[in-house]
């Protein structure tokens, strides 16, 4: 490796690359544009390589600098983290974690395991964040996530997963569904019923298990409404405004004026999982993997 190259250098082409302005750059690192353009020309003598095409009217990124633009992101988010960690230690906390979930996990594993963890490290200091699964991995792959909970087939090469709960799935109707005093309800019940259901952005993968329910039951929903937050489907649900399909977990934890009709006879199942990124040298990160292991 060439160590010539300095953070300064590195943070510089970080924020070039965002703006891929030279006078806009320049402007955010408060030096001289022709200051701006010696420090790049500086890097890419060291790495031998163009970094950026630069024409009168446009900047862009070199394959290159995409790939150290990936590499420069990483490493400055370990370095605000390393930032995060010390603080911490500085006030007498062990460390910090920072926490994605998905609605579900709140009404099954995830309170349990907070009160648990800080049972046992009453210092550490614990950030929620509510997010769709697709976020979160992408966050747990840049380390501004320690911790997901999602609803995934796959992940990425450097996240690991530890299933926490398979579930089977409920459909939703509202308390005053014409159909709700019917014995032995089927779903071809409601094949002519408008559905509510969460949508791509809350993880593909979801999206097209559930999909395949209605390819199982031979027939394709009208899909009216799409959200990635449980709250709001079951509003949509008590406003007569369509049906749902959820994990079964969902009907805990909410007061909304909807039913819930059991899905067991159905063969497709859902899985809480617990994800993290293994190249994370979070501190606190075994000791989270410690508790949740003995709960489960």
């Amino acid at each position: 490796m060439n160590y010539q190259i300095e953070l300064r250098h590195l943070y510089y082409f970080k924020v070039l690359a965002e703006e891929l302005h030279f006078r806009k750059a320049a402007d955010r690192l408060f030096i001289s544009q022709p200051g701006l353009s010696r420090q790049i020309k500086q890097m890419e003598g060291i790495y031998k390589t163009v970094l950026f095409d630069r024409s009168k009217r446009s900047v862009h990124l070199t394959e290159a600098g995409k790939y150290l633009m990936q590499e420069v992101d990483l490493l400055f988010s370990q370095l605000n983290n390393i930032q995060t960690q010390i603080e911490k230690i500085a006030e007498g906390k062990v460390t910090s974690l920072k926490l994605g979930f998905i609605g579900s996990a709140v009404q099954t594993i995830l309170p349990q395991l907070l009160a648990s963890l800080k049972h046992k490290q009453p210092l550490i200091d614990i950030t929620l964040n509510e997010l769709s699964n697709e976020m979160q991995l992408e966050m747990l792959s840049r380390n501004e996530l320690d911790f997901g909970f999602v609803r995934i087939d796959t992940a990425p090469p450097n996240i690991k997963s530890l299933p926490i709960l398979t579930e089977h799935f409920a459909l939703v109707i509202p308390k005053n569904h014409p159909l709700k005093s019917k014995r032995n309800l089927e779903l071809t019940d409601f094949k002519d019923e408008p559905f509510i259901l969460f949508s791509k952005a809350y993880s593909i993968s979801y999206y097209d298990l559930v999909m395949s329910i209605f390819r199982d039951q031979d027939f394709i929903p009208n899909v009216t409404l799409r959200t990635v937050n449980a709250l709001s489907i079951f509003n949509l649900v008590s406003q007569g405004l369509g049906v749902a399909i959820v994990p079964s977990s969902l009907k805990n934890g909410y007061n909304t004026d909807v039913d819930f009709i059991e899905l067991e006879h159905i063969h497709q199942r859902t899985t809480l999982t617990l994800a993290w990124n293994h190249e994370n040298r979070n501190p606190g990160i075994p000791a989270l993997l410690e508790v949740i292991n003995q709960l489960l």
